[in-house]
């Protein structure tokens, strides 16, 4: 049976959770496990509350600031990779195992999915997918939801984070000030990548030569991802390449750069590497440059 490492529809997950055997890896069968990951920036508890007033059968809860980040540090920025050991804890709580399928969704765009399906990798968990859609393509394809919270029994996962997959702060600022090139993707709106506004973090503004690709520009008027063509062609215009040269993504925080990653392996492309401190990292130091449109 298929094992989904990028997007999942609706209907394939439909068929996942009724199908009494599971899909196979190297003939191991394998269980599911879905995660909802639903989170507003501006109100943290509204993500769970939603979840325990209806979520789709069987779904765990991750928890942005919880589960899917560490403490935040005086230096870092606000969403940090968790301790390794501490996240690898958390997957094995949620009954994530070696060949376990993953599908992991948010309301509509993947926007917060994405980032547990990046960390998934991070840590050496390929079978795991994005609900092409989210929880609204869910319920427009008449899915039901439950309120049980399941619980599963720990598993034992033998996995490790890949320090390759990230980029850090004091990489680029070396590659900044020394003149290297260095090719910098913005998932975030324009307004804030040009310094109009800023509604979250205390500065305004972006990395200088750092460009912009707004995660939203990944998902269609129907709330779906855009084909692999679509989004071949959006990096071809942005990095004025077919081929792109290797590549790192950043955010805010290193949430929504995951969606980028994603928008990049669908699209046929290398994958690039993940500034995870991000723009909120980057200005805790006021002696960094800034730049604005």
């Amino acid at each position: 049976m298929t094992i989904y490492r990028q997007l999942i529809d609706v209907a394939d997950l439909q068929d996942l959770i009724a199908a009494a055997d599971c899909p196979k890896v190297d003939s191991r069968v394998v269980d599911c496990r879905i995660i909802d990951c639903r989170f507003d920036l501006l109100k943290p508890e509204k993500g769970r509350a939603e979840y325990l007033a209806g979520h789709i059968p069987g779904a765990v809860f991750a928890d942005l600031d919880r589960d899917l980040a560490g403490p935040v540090t005086v230096s870092s920025g606000r969403h940090p990779l968790p301790d390794p050991g501490v996240f690898k804890a958390t997957l094995e709580g949620f009954g994530i195992g070696e060949n376990t399928q993953v599908v992991v969704y948010d309301y509509a765009s993947g926007a917060l999915a994405a980032r547990l399906w990046w960390m998934l990798r991070w840590f050496g968990h390929s079978p795991v997918a994005v609900l092409n859609g989210g929880l609204k393509a869910w319920l427009a394809g008449n899915g039901p939801l439950q309120t049980e919270v399941p619980d599963y029994p720990a598993t034992e996962l033998s996995a490790s984070a890949d320090a390759g997959r990230v980029a850090t702060t004091a990489e680029i600022s070396a590659t900044i000030s020394e003149g290297r090139d260095l090719t910098l993707v913005d998932a975030r709106d324009r307004p804030r990548f040009d310094g109009q506004t800023e509604p979250i973090d205390s500065v305004a503004g972006h990395i200088p030569g750092a460009l912009n690709f707004p995660f939203s520009d990944n998902i269609n008027t129907e709330g779906k991802w855009k084909s692999a063509d679509e989004l071949r062609l959006q990096w071809a215009a942005l990095l004025a390449s077919d081929a792109a040269p290797p590549f790192v993504v950043m955010c805010g925080s290193g949430v929504t750069a995951c969606h980028l990653v994603l928008s990049a392996e669908i699209a046929g492309l290398d994958e690039p590497r993940v500034y995870v401190g991000s723009w909120s990292e980057w200005i805790r130091d006021a002696s960094r440059p800034v730049a604005a449109a």
